[in-house]
């Protein structure tokens, strides 16, 4: 079978293509693909790879060869499943490899901000230990983990690993119900429960209708003064004014995302210009540690294999 990989260049070039290569007669690799080369680059093909190349209805009923496409995501909403699914085309997506990638961000994000690293790494950069009267230069001190309360939005495979860490550093877990749930199951906690309660507050929940705009200015109220959100999840999530507004207006200390609702952002982004102290943002980045992205494409591997075989792996239509 032929596949074509619409948009390579979402991963890195390191990584090892040789199980891709073992399921498919022919793969091409193409760096990006714009809206208008789409047909042009898949119309011979049986297998589309896409990460965020939008197939939808028009452009699928002009494939009559695509037999299967692979989203290298766990986001499905590129592809036009129902259109794929009137058509005979199967669909398929990958979860799970990042878990160790993202819990890692998100500690990596929070040791540096409690243990304020960067400040302490200046200060002798700067020679201010250098001259320093005593022999520790305190700075802007540090802060432990240890005792701390975290939020837990959307306890999946992502949530659930970084509860695990963060009661590796004795922290208090709170894991939340859904917001407006008429029941609280076993082991959860209401969700403005946690909000109100939560040092640290991490986002791990899909984005739909009723997660869109989640965090809005009721919710920051409700947060403490000092609290830190970290959003390694979708961009949607958060109202960026209101969000501005709650650091502007100190109702929140910190917030630390690397998901924007536009991406790539425009230059002009709202939270880009304002260039708070109180906010840090990259690139959707969490997720790209070398060993997930190559987990990923494995998995690909085996859900196309799964296919050949006739056994619905990973399917999504």
């Amino acid at each position: 079978m032929r596949a074509v990989f619409l948009d390579y260049q979402t991963f890195s070039p390191s990584l090892d293509l040789s199980t891709l290569k073992q399921v498919v007669d022919k793969l091409d690799l193409h760096a990006t693909t714009a809206p208008e080369q789409v047909l042009q680059r898949s119309e011979n093909n049986e297998i589309i790879l896409s990460n965020k190349v939008v197939l939808d209805s028009k452009t699928l009923k002009k494939l009559p060869h695509l037999k299967l496409i692979c989203i290298t995501a766990t986001g499905i909403n590129n592809v036009d499943i129902g259109a794929a699914r009137e058509l005979g085309i199967a669909v398929t997506n990958v979860s799970g490899y990042a878990k160790n990638s993202v819990a890692q961000y998100v500690f990596a994000q929070l040791l540096a901000y409690y243990s304020q690293v960067e400040d302490h790494n200046n200060n002798t950069r700067d020679g201010k230990w250098q001259t320093s009267d005593t022999f520790c230069m305190h700075g802007k001190g540090s802060d432990e983990l240890t005792g701390k309360s975290i939020g837990i939005i959307g306890y999946g495979v992502l949530g659930s690993k970084v509860a695990t860490i963060a009661r590796a550093f004795d922290m208090q877990v709170l894991v939340a119900e859904r917001p407006n749930a008429l029941t609280i199951r076993k082991g959860r906690v209401a969700f403005e429960q946690v909000v109100a309660q939560a040092d640290i507050i991490s986002l791990h929940c899909p984005q739909t209708a009723e997660t869109e705009n989640l965090f809005n200015e009721a919710v920051f109220k409700m947060m403490k003064s000092s609290a830190l959100l970290i959003n390694t999840a979708r961009g949607a999530l958060i109202n960026n004014y209101d969000l501005l507004a709650a650091l502007n207006n100190n109702h929140l200390a910190c917030a630390i995302l690397d998901v924007l609702e536009q991406e790539p952002p425009p230059k002009d982004h709202i939270l880009l210009a304002a260039q708070s102290t109180k906010l840090k943002i990259t690139a959707h980045i969490a997720w790209a540690s070398q060993q997930a992205q190559q987990a990923l494409l494995n998995l690909v591997a085996g859900n196309i294999s799964a296919f050949k075989q006739g056994r619905r792996t990973n399917r999504v239509d």
